[in-house]
Protein backbone atom coordinates (compact mmCIF):
# COMPACT_ATOMS: atom_id res chain seq x y z
CA UNK A 1 0.00 0.00 0.00
CA UNK A 2 1.25 3.85 -0.95
CA UNK A 3 2.06 5.87 1.94
CA UNK A 4 -0.10 8.30 0.59
CA UNK A 5 -3.49 6.16 -0.13
CA UNK A 6 -6.00 7.31 2.00
CA UNK A 7 -9.38 5.58 2.39
CA UNK A 8 -12.20 8.24 2.97
CA UNK A 9 -15.26 7.00 4.38
CA UNK A 10 -17.58 9.77 2.96
CA UNK A 11 -20.48 7.90 2.04
CA UNK A 12 -23.31 10.81 0.95
CA UNK A 13 -26.24 8.75 1.78
CA UNK A 14 -25.19 7.17 5.49
CA UNK A 15 -21.90 8.17 7.50
CA UNK A 16 -20.37 4.73 8.56
CA UNK A 17 -20.86 4.63 12.34
CA UNK A 18 -19.35 2.46 15.08
CA UNK A 19 -19.42 2.06 18.71
CA UNK A 20 -16.67 1.97 20.90
CA UNK A 21 -16.58 0.54 23.89
CA UNK A 22 -14.02 1.96 26.70
CA UNK A 23 -11.96 1.29 29.17
CA UNK A 24 -14.19 2.26 32.20
CA UNK A 25 -17.00 0.75 30.09
CA UNK A 26 -18.98 3.30 28.46
CA UNK A 27 -20.20 3.14 25.30
CA UNK A 28 -18.95 6.14 22.50
CA UNK A 29 -20.81 6.48 19.46
CA UNK A 30 -18.22 7.50 17.17
CA UNK A 31 -18.76 8.55 12.71
CA UNK A 32 -15.44 6.63 10.68
CA UNK A 33 -14.13 9.80 9.63
CA UNK A 34 -11.11 7.89 7.11
CA UNK A 35 -8.37 5.15 7.31
CA UNK A 36 -5.28 6.37 6.16
CA UNK A 37 -1.38 4.50 6.17
CA UNK A 38 1.36 5.49 7.81
CA UNK A 39 4.64 3.56 7.98
CA UNK A 40 3.04 0.44 6.60
CA UNK A 41 0.29 0.78 9.28
CA UNK A 42 -3.48 1.73 8.82
CA UNK A 43 -4.82 3.96 11.44
CA UNK A 44 -8.58 5.06 11.82
CA UNK A 45 -9.99 8.48 12.88
CA UNK A 46 -12.92 8.66 14.70
CA UNK A 47 -15.33 11.43 15.58
CA UNK A 48 -17.30 11.04 18.59
CA UNK A 49 -20.90 12.23 18.51
CA UNK A 50 -23.44 13.44 20.82
CA UNK A 51 -26.45 11.85 22.28
CA UNK A 52 -28.47 12.93 19.18
CA UNK A 53 -26.05 11.87 16.71
CA UNK A 54 -24.02 14.92 16.20
CA UNK A 55 -20.80 15.78 15.92
CA UNK A 56 -18.99 17.04 19.08
CA UNK A 57 -18.71 20.79 19.12
CA UNK A 58 -15.03 20.65 20.09
CA UNK A 59 -14.44 18.59 16.72
CA UNK A 60 -12.09 15.74 19.25
CA UNK A 61 -11.17 12.98 16.98
CA UNK A 62 -10.07 9.48 18.23
CA UNK A 63 -7.29 7.77 16.86
CA UNK A 64 -6.24 4.35 17.01
CA UNK A 65 -4.14 1.84 15.02
CA UNK A 66 -6.25 -0.31 12.61
CA UNK A 67 -6.30 -3.67 11.60
CA UNK A 68 -8.10 -6.30 10.19
CA UNK A 69 -7.82 -10.57 11.05
CA UNK A 70 -7.66 -13.20 8.38
CA UNK A 71 -11.35 -13.19 8.35
CA UNK A 72 -11.51 -9.37 7.66
CA UNK A 73 -13.22 -8.28 10.97
CA UNK A 74 -11.50 -5.21 12.17
CA UNK A 75 -9.82 -4.41 15.20
CA UNK A 76 -8.51 -1.29 17.19
CA UNK A 77 -5.26 -1.29 19.51
CA UNK A 78 -3.78 2.17 21.33
CA UNK A 79 -1.14 3.98 19.83
CA UNK A 80 1.24 2.87 22.26
CA UNK A 81 3.87 6.39 21.90
CA UNK A 82 3.85 10.04 21.93
CA UNK A 83 6.22 10.04 19.16
CA UNK A 84 3.68 7.78 16.59
CA UNK A 85 1.00 9.69 17.69
CA UNK A 86 2.66 13.04 16.71
CA UNK A 87 3.50 11.59 13.65
CA UNK A 88 0.19 10.24 12.71
CA UNK A 89 -1.73 13.38 14.14
CA UNK A 90 0.59 15.70 11.63
CA UNK A 91 -0.16 13.26 8.75
CA UNK A 92 -4.40 13.45 10.00
CA UNK A 93 -3.54 17.11 9.47
CA UNK A 94 -1.66 16.81 6.77
CA UNK A 95 -4.37 14.82 4.79
CA UNK A 96 -7.61 17.17 6.40
CA UNK A 97 -6.38 20.33 8.05
CA UNK A 98 -8.04 22.18 5.05
CA UNK A 99 -11.66 20.49 5.49
CA UNK A 100 -11.47 20.93 9.09
CA UNK A 101 -10.42 24.52 8.93
CA UNK A 102 -13.57 24.80 6.47
CA UNK A 103 -16.38 22.95 8.76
Amino acid sequence: MDENEVFPVDNEDDDVVVTLNLDDGTEVTCEILTIFDLNDQDYIVLLPLDENGEENPDGEVYIYRYFEDETGAPSLDNIQSDEEYAAVSARFDELFGDELDAE
